[in-house]
């Protein structure tokens, strides 16, 4: 194993980085087939608006992948 790789972080291999950096910044869930696509609304809570900043899904794509 090469040192000097990082370790990929398990978002990165389910959300690819240029993607999900993208709709985070325009405030959109990431496109399918991993996401909506949408604009985002509102969050549930503090952790489900933490999440969208590291996945880049909205509240209903995070319930539908994680459980409401």
């Amino acid at each position: 194993m090469n040192e000097n790789m990082p370790t990929p972080r398990p978002s990165d291999l389910l959300f690819p980085q240029a993607q999900r950096v993208g709709a985070i910044h325009e405030r959109r869930c990431v496109q399918p087939p991993f996401g909506c696509g949408m604009p985002v609304r509102a969050f549930r809570d503090a952790l489900s608006e933490k999440e969208f900043g590291i996945s880049g899904l909205c509240q209903d794509c995070q319930d539908s992948v994680f459980g409401s």
